[in-house]
C-alpha cells in the first residue's frame, strides 16, 4: 500500500463522452507534483456512471502514466457484491495495484452482513482491498471491530478510508490493527493533519486534484515530525477543503479544475454543475491560493 496522497481523480466528459486528453493531463501533473497514488472512478470520479469498458481504459491510461511513479487503485464497490466482485476482477485484469471497496449503501448490511462482504471478495481477488467507509453516503458504518476482523483473518485487506468524521473511529481502528500490516487513509481532507498525527498512512483526498503540490508538502511535513509547519499549511488550506463541499463531491471540484483550465465543468446525470454562487466563492478561495 502507498504512504502519502492518493488523490481521487475528477473524470473530464465532454459532450457526455470521457474526455482522454484531458485526463491524461490531469493525472501527468498529478504525478509530477509527487503524489502516491491515483484513485480511478471513485466518487470524485462519478464512477457509479461510468461504464466497466470506461473504467477498464481508464485504468489502463492511468497505470501507462504512472508507470511505478504512483500505484494505481480503482473504485469497485456497489451494493451488490457479485457486481462488486465483477468490477474488481474487471480492475485486476486491467493493472489496477489495488481496489477501493465502498461499504454497500442502500441494502444497510449488519456488520455479519460487511464482513461476509469484503471476505467474500477477498477470497476472490488477487490485489489488495482497501475499504471505504463513509456512512454520510452510504447509510452504514463499518465499525471498528469489523475492521480489525477483516484485517487480521483476510491476507489482502490492507487498509481502510476512514471518511467517517468522528476521528475518534479512526483512533480505535489504528488501536486494533497497529500489530498488523494494515493502513489507515484520511477519506477527508479536513482531517488528514489530524489523522496522520495519530497513526494513518496519508489521506485520500479530493483537494489535491486542485492542489496537489501542497497537499503533497502537508502530509510530508507531518511524516518529518515538522508538526508546527504542517499545521500552518493546514490552516493555509482550510479554505480549499470548505469550498471543495460546498455542494455534493464532485460538483464544487470539477467546477474549480474547469476555472484552472484543466476540465470542462460537465457531468453525468444526475449531477448537474454547481451554482452560480458556488462558482463565485470557488473563485474567490482559488486566487487567494493564487491557482487562477
Amino acid at each position: 500500500m502507498f504512504q502519502g496522497v492518493g488523490t481521487a481523480i475528477v473524470t473530464p466528459f465532454v459532450n457526455g463522452e470521457v474526455d482522454y486528453e484531458s485526463y491524461v493531463r490531469l493525472v501527468r501533473w498529478q504525478v509530477e507534483s509527487g503524489v502516491s497514488a491515483i484513485i480511478v472512478a471513485g466518487t470524485t470520479g462519478e464512477g457509479a456512471t461510468l461504464s466497466i469498458e470506461e473504467r477498464e481504459q481508464l485504468t489502463r491510461v492511468t497505470k501507462e502514466i504512472c508507470n511505478g511513479k504512483a500505484q494505481v487503485i480503482v473504485g469497485t464497490g456497489t451494493n451488490d457484491t457479485k457486481k462488486s466482485l465483477e468490477y474488481s476482477l474487471s480492475a485486476q485484469n486491467s493493472g489496477a495495484d489495488a481496489v477501493l471497496v465502498v461499504t454497500p449503501y442502500y441494502n444497510k448490511p449488519t456488520q455479519e452482513g460487511l464482513y461476509a462482504h469484503y471476505k467474500y471478495l477477498s477470497e476472490r481477488l488477487d490485489i489488495p482491498i482497501v475499504i471505504y467507509n463513509v456512512p454520510s453516503r452510504t447509510g452504514v458504518n463499518i465499525s471498528p471491530e469489523t475492521v480489525a476482523r477483516l484485517a487480521s483473518e483476510c491476507r489482502n485487506i490492507r487498509a481502510i478510508k476512514e471518511a467517517n468524521p468522528d476521528v475518534a473511529q479512526s483512533d480505535e481502528i489504528y488501536r486494533l490493527t497497529k500489530d498488523l500490516d494494515f493502513y489507515i487513509y484520511s477519506g477527508n481532507d479536513d482531517r488528514a493533519f489530524h489523522m496522520i498525527c495519530a497513526g494513518a498512512k496519508g489521506v485520500i483526498s479530493v483537494a489535491s486534484n486542485v492542489v496537489p503540490a501542497q497537499m503533497v508538502e502537508l502530509v510530508n511535513l507531518v511524516f518529518s515530525n515538522d508538526i508546527s509547519h504542517a499545521l500552518e499549511m493546514h490552516t493555509r488550506l482550510i479554505p480549499i477543503f470548505k469550498a471543495l463541499f460546498i455542494e455534493t463531491n464532485p460538483l464544487p471540484v470539477k467546477a474549480s479544475l474547469s476555472l484552472m483550465g484543466y476540465t470542462r465543468n460537465e457531468f453525468r446525470l444526475p449531477l448537474v454543475p454547481p451554482k452560480e454562487s458556488t462558482m463565485e466563492r470557488l473563485r474567490v478561495v482559488l486566487s487567494d491560493l493564487g491557482v487562477i
